[in-house]
């Protein structure tokens, strides 16, 4: 069976930027796009195609949000939000809080969704929101004269973000919309598309939790390394099913000294918390990869979809993993 790649080498991030909010956009209903730049126009870090960054909101909160303008673009950002009113606040409180001229921390780019440059051919399928990474993925692929195609689902065509910007390359072809009218069996038959894996072809996809699960049961027949996707959280993104019955551990810390019991029911950042040290989190379902954190001894039971076995060997995600031994070091 074929295994999506969720991720490769991930790395925590470390450094910021505080950069001003230049424009905000109204991209569809509750979709807004912000263009950030850096307030003495300097150049930005250059991203690569498949890149979000951490997004630091009023309070605790950090979000991830894929950037969708251009990677070579040097003065700007731009990452799309859909304001999600049974999520866990942040999208609320971005499209609440957050207004033109504010200054914003993000980290630098990070991508767990690299374009693979060994393809022919490159399918792309987004479903909603998802439709982010994909503006900066054809950018890409547009200045490197790639074979690429995407499939946009959305509900109709008022409900349809980048509509505009996509609708040249829809009308040569490139890029195919499906309107399901809110009903997915009207929708894009995704086993139908993914029955044929074409030679050389690799396959992308983000979107809602449906979208994920039927292109990932269509796509299991595909050759090895050849589909990549990615999770956006809220109530599309559902947490890891454990696959081990929960048990007792203790959690070392490293750098403190101080050693906690993480008893069933709990992870280990509740129990972190509830001691008052303090993690940095974002999803807490292990797809985000912000409380990533280093160990040092001791065997984790990884329970996220995302890391590598390379990752594996040196981090756990403390959100949703627990261990396999008595005893779990941590570099905290």
């Amino acid at each position: 069976m074929n295994s999506p790649i969720l991720t490769r080498d991930l790395m925590p991030a470390t450094d910021t930027l505080e950069l001003l909010v230049h424009q905000i956009r109204y991209e569809a209903p509750g979709i807004n796009s912000y263009e950030l730049m850096d307030p003495l126009a300097k150049p930005l870090p250059e991203p690569t195609a498949g890149s979000h960054v951490d997004v630091h909101l009023p309070g605790p909160l950090v979000r991830q949000y894929s950037l969708s303008n251009d990677p070579a673009d040097r003065d700007r950002y731009v990452f799309a939000v859909l304001k999600d009113e049974a999520g866990r606040g942040g999208s609320k409180a971005l499209h609440k809080t957050v207004h033109v001229q504010d200054t914003i921390r993000i980290s630098l780019p990070r991508n767990n969704f690299l374009l693979d440059e060994t393809a022919s051919k490159y399918i792309l399928l987004a479903g909603g929101i998802g439709i982010t990474p994909f503006m900066a993925m054809i950018a890409e692929l547009k200045r490197r004269r790639a074979d690429f195609h995407l499939h946009y689902c959305s509900r109709n065509p008022e409900r349809t973000a980048f509509r505009e910007e996509l609708s040249l390359l829809a009308a040569l072809g490139r890029v195919t919309f499906h309107y399901d009218g809110g009903d997915p069996a009207k929708g894009l038959d995704v086993a139908a598309l993914l029955r044929e894996p074409p030679a050389g072809t690799h396959l992308y996809y983000c979107g809602p939790a449906g979208l994920m699960d039927a292109v990932a049961r269509a796509a299991t027949h595909w050759p090895p390394r050849t589909v990549h996707c990615e999770y956006f959280t809220g109530p599309a993104a559902r947490a890891p099913q454990p696959p081990t019955e929960d048990r007792a551990f203790r959690v070392r810390l490293i750098k403190s000294g101080a050693e906690y019991e993480v008893p069933p029911g709990e992870t280990i950042i509740d129990v972190l918390r509830r001691h008052g040290v303090t993690v940095r989190t974002s999803c807490e379902l292990g797809y985000c990869g912000t409380c990533l954190t280093p160990y040092r001894a001791g065997e984790p039971d990884h329970r996220d979809p995302i890391l590598s076995a390379k990752d594996r060997e040196r981090y756990v995600l403390i959100c949703c993993s627990r261990a396999k031994t008595s005893v779990l070091e941590l570099e905290l």
